[in-house]
């Protein structure tokens, strides 16, 4: 018989006495942390603008360096959010806004007006009290501690209960940066125990010179009345409306993206959609076809007596559990039933009962809709909506063109501080990724609407009661190449003409060495009309290691070259690449070749993930001291074009892409005489490889229309010549081989062009960390991963897509269909899902007709060793610096699974 559970013992109540006394010991407590900072405050008014960069840049990349890590935290502590979305906010913290500061001038004098005669001094207001949202614990701690230290200010955080293991851990990282980059001790402290007497002491301690209050409404409430300062936000509870002229597919798109986007946590993040009644019926159909469940009015009053609750003065407030909850766990605790496939739950409403509780601010994957008559009436629904909650905050529009006078009209109207226009409001609100209008932040004022004293995204400058209409806008892209770029039959003879020529440095593999291919390059120089000297690295190895490009480095100091030519397959240009990169280091000073350790910690700095090339934290330097050339002699890697190289991990064996435009050749020599004897296998993988170059930029979210007819070229002269290719044979060569061979390198090459300016995905992540685990060859492990890639991507429906403007709607599964399309495996009545197939099935035949076997089981991989190690190597996935690029963002358990599904 079971014994029965004993009740939980009551909660002590504490007499007024115990309270005070509980208070003061809190007043004590945090009056010391205020003293500490004060103290820092007064060292870091001493320190010179380049000190604090130094530290703000060295805080940023700590934070970036445990972005993943401290996303896990927070939902493993908290249960709430998405942990990829978290790792997108963290990165956002860390990369995006010190981006934004990082040039910011904020010690001494600041501007100077001649003219006018007036000089601005910056100088820090002294001890900040930091409030951190269980929402964004790990974030929001990043974001404030790294504006403390820019503005030279001091700041006491006082953590959510809830997130304080996360929260703490996120400041001590960066905390210990700065001090490492010699930052005063103590400018950022936190309150080790958390409670309301502790932080009720701090904000109202007169030390502090302001609050950063970043919470929900009581805590924002507390701060405006604690008798400082305080830069609070205010409830969000924007809307947007959705004009008869919008582009509906990407309208449905962006409200998705941004209602799943950390189950809906961020403030910025719609609650309500008005939509003109010419387009409601085919919106809302659009929007329950792609993962939106419309809620039966019978179920309403479930969902909301367990969602919200009534505050008084306040409107309804979502209770404690269920901000940043998933739909399905709401649905599901307040005993209504929801398909599976469902996510985003829709409530249609009545404009006349605004003020209800489905009407408020949500924190979740809810959304209220509301159909329009006309314009006016829109801005009329937009109005009430923030005039009983949010006043101040965000609302969007989606409108066809965004020069439309309305727009204006909509923005002068309409109170709120950030208009947001064609974007996703939660990922827009915050600035930077789909606005450069706004600047990125995690604290957004409300201004006077919202009883708040700034109007604009928290940063470094002063306040003002700002309006500000963000145009939603697609990043401008590049095409970046080799200089000069030599190709067909006897291209090496350029070598004779190559300028500033009088150190060379060659870099190749032992068999560069063996059959001769380094002695024609010898031969070339020996042409020119001045001797050249030379020096040879001939022994690199398959899968450079670090320690290789580092020995590469310390002979290239040696002997001092002003040319460097790598020469060889993938492995020989990615070291040659990484070796000079190294070797300018230490000419720079930036790097101490003599020291493995700094080496090592140089590495993981240039390999950090980025989101945008151009504003990665950790800035490749220039070459100045050797100019490079790189002779492929297989077609695959086409790193002889772009600004990557894969380099493995000496003690952990994971390859690492590193990936900068300063790693790209100035000149590339394409002769197909150096691939006529490559043997077969190597054929096979190094092809495979270059399709999947092809393939991938097709589909990229940085794909263009200068990328994508490069890509096709690539990828039709693959599916024609590489089973030729394979199975020439050098013995008894035939002109068709012959050819086969050359299409192959040009091809490869041209991939390469493409996927330099359009990056990769998914395809290769999985392949360059399954490589590095069990040992395979890169192109066999890009072939194994191809197809289940491919499938992934290709879907419609429910879909999270990699959230980059440049892609205004998810379209990769039209994109492998345009390709399967140009090569004639399906036909224009065909659709796109059977086009993909088709493609898919072509794929197979082009792999089986070069004898690769596309399974992890059938090559060796025990099942045990990849479920045993299918959580790291999903965090690494994810990691990587190719999935960014990927037009499908993987969740971490998808990426699981694709693991699972290659075996």
């Amino acid at each position: 018989m079971a014994t029965k559970k004993a009740a939980p013992a009551a909660k002590k109540v504490l007499s007024a006495e115990e309270k005070a006394a509980k208070f003061q010991e809190a007043v004590a407590y945090t009056d010391q942390l205020v003293k500490k900072a004060q103290a820092a405050v007064l060292k870091f008014e001493g320190y010179t603008q380049t000190q604090v960069d130094t530290i703000v840049a060295a805080m940023a990349l700590a934070a970036s360096k445990h972005s993943l890590e401290l996303a896990h935290e927070a939902v493993n502590e908290t249960g709430r959010g998405v942990v990829e979305d978290k790792d997108t906010k963290n990165h956002f913290a860390s990369e995006s806004v010190y981006n934004a500061i990082k040039n910011d001038k904020t010690v001494g004098v600041i501007a100077e007006n001649k003219v006018a005669g007036s000089v601005e001094i910056a100088s820090p207001l002294g001890v900040l009290a930091g409030i951190v949202p269980t929402t964004n614990p790990t974030s929001t701690a990043i974001f404030k501690s790294l504006l403390t230290a820019k503005t030279r200010n001091a700041i006491v955080f006082a953590f959510h209960p809830q997130a304080q293991k996360c929260s703490s851990h996120a400041a001590k990282i960066v905390y210990d940066a700065a001090i490492e980059a010699g930052a005063p001790e103590d400018f950022i402290q936190w309150i080790e125990v958390p409670s309301l007497d502790m932080t009720t002491a701090l904000i109202q301690n007169r030390g502090i010179a302001t609050i950063l209050a970043t919470g929900g409404p009581g805590m924002v409430n507390a701060a405006l009345k604690s008798g400082n300062p305080s830069l609070g936000v205010g409830a969000g509870n924007g809307a947007v409306y959705v004009d008869a002229t919008a582009n509906i597919d990407r309208a449905v798109e962006d409200l998705l993206l941004s209602k799943r986007f950390d189950n809906g946590m961020i403030c910025a993040t719609e609650n309500s959609a008005v939509i003109d009644a010419s387009i409601y019926d085919e919106f809302v159909a659009k929007m329950q076809a792609q993962g939106a469940y419309m809620v039966p009015k019978k179920d309403y009053k479930a969902i909301e007596s367990f969602v919200f609750v009534e505050r008084a003065g306040e409107g309804f407030g979502v209770t404690g559990p269920v901000a940043g909850r998933s739909g399905q766990w709401i649905a599901e605790q307040a005993g209504v039933n929801v398909p599976k496939d469902k996510d985003v739950l829709l409530f249609e409403l009545d404009k006349k009962n605004i003020g209800e509780a489905l009407s408020s601010e949500k924190l979740s994957p809810l959304l209220s809709i509301y159909k329009s008559e006309t314009r006016e009436e829109g801005i009329e629904i937009v109005r009430s909506l923030l005039a009983y909650q949010g006043a101040g905050h965000n609302a969007a529009i989606q409108i066809g063109a965004m020069d439309d006078p309305f727009v204006k009209e909509y923005g002068i109207k309409v109170e709120a501080s950030r208009i947001l226009v064609n974007q996703p409001d939660s990922i827009g609100g915050v600035g930077d990724i789909y606005t450069d209008a706004m600047r990125p932040s995690l604290t957004l004022g409300t201004g006077s609407w919202g009883k708040n004293s700034l109007s604009h995204n928290l940063s470094t400058y002063d306040l003002l009661n700002v309006k500000t209409v963000a145009k939603r806008r697609n990043r401008p892209q590049w095409v970046r190449l080799p200089k000069e770029i030599y190709y067909e039959k006897n291209a090496i003879s350029y070598l004779q003409e190559l300028p500033h020529v009088h150190k060379a440095f060659i870099v190749a593999d032992p068999g560069m060495v063996k059959f001769g291919f380094v002695d024609k390059v010898l031969e070339q120089l020996a042409i020119r009309p001045t001797q050249v000297e030379t020096s040879i690295y001939g022994s690199v190895q398959p899968d450079p290691t670090l320690s290789e490009a580092i020995a590469i480095a310390r002979q290239m100091k040696q002997f001092e070259p002003d040319t460097v030519i790598c020469l060889g397959g993938g492995s020989a240009l990615d070291a040659g690449k990484i070796g000079r990169l190294i070797y300018e280091y230490d000419a720079r000073g930036e790097a101490d070749l003599s020291d493995d350790a700094s080496l090592k910690e140089i590495f993981q700095e240039l390999a950090q993930k980025f989101v945008d090339i151009r504003k990665r934290i950790i800035k490749f330097y220039h070459p100045h001291k050797a100019q490079m050339v790189a002779i492929p002699t297989t077609s695959g890697t086409g790193s002889e074009v772009t600004p990557f190289a894969v380099i493995t991990d000496d003690e952990t064996h994971v390859k690492y892409p590193l990936a900068d435009y300063q790693l790209t050749p100035q000149v590339a020599i394409v002769d197909p005489e150096f691939v006529m004897t490559v043997p077969k296998r190597t054929v096979s993988w190094s092809g495979i490889d270059a399709m999947s170059h092809a393939l991938e930029s097709y589909v990229s979210v940085m794909s263009s229309d200068y990328t994508k007819p490069i890509s096709l070229q690539a990828i039709k002269l693959i599916f024609e010549n590489l089973t030729e290719s394979y199975h020439y044979d050098p013995a008894h060569p035939t002109k068709e081989g012959q050819k086969a061979r050359e299409n192959m390198h040009n091809a490869a090459t041209l991939a390469g062009m493409a996927f330099a300016n359009a990056f990769l995905g998914i395809n290769h992540s999985l392949a360059h960390k399954i490589g590095g685990e069990f040992g395979l060859p890169h192109g066999l492990a890009i072939a194994i991963a191809m197809p289940h890639v491919i499938k992934f991507n290709a879907v419609t429906g429910n879909v999270k897509r990699t959230p980059y403007p440049r892609y205004e709607t998810y379209r990769a599964q039209e994109d492998y269909a345009e390709i399967s399309r140009f090569m004639g495996f399906a036909g224009k009545e065909d659709s796109d899902e059977k086009a993909v197939k088709a493609l898919v099935a072509e794929l197979k035949k082009l792999t089986d007709s070069i004898d690769i076997n596309i399974t992890l089981s059938g090559n060796g991989v025990d099942k045990a060793h990849l479920e045993r190690e299918l959580d790291k190597l999903a965090d690494l996935v994810y990691d990587d610096q190719c999935t960014p690029a990927n037009p499908r963002q993987p969740r971490i358990d998808e990426i699981k699974q694709l693991l699972l599904d290659q075996y």
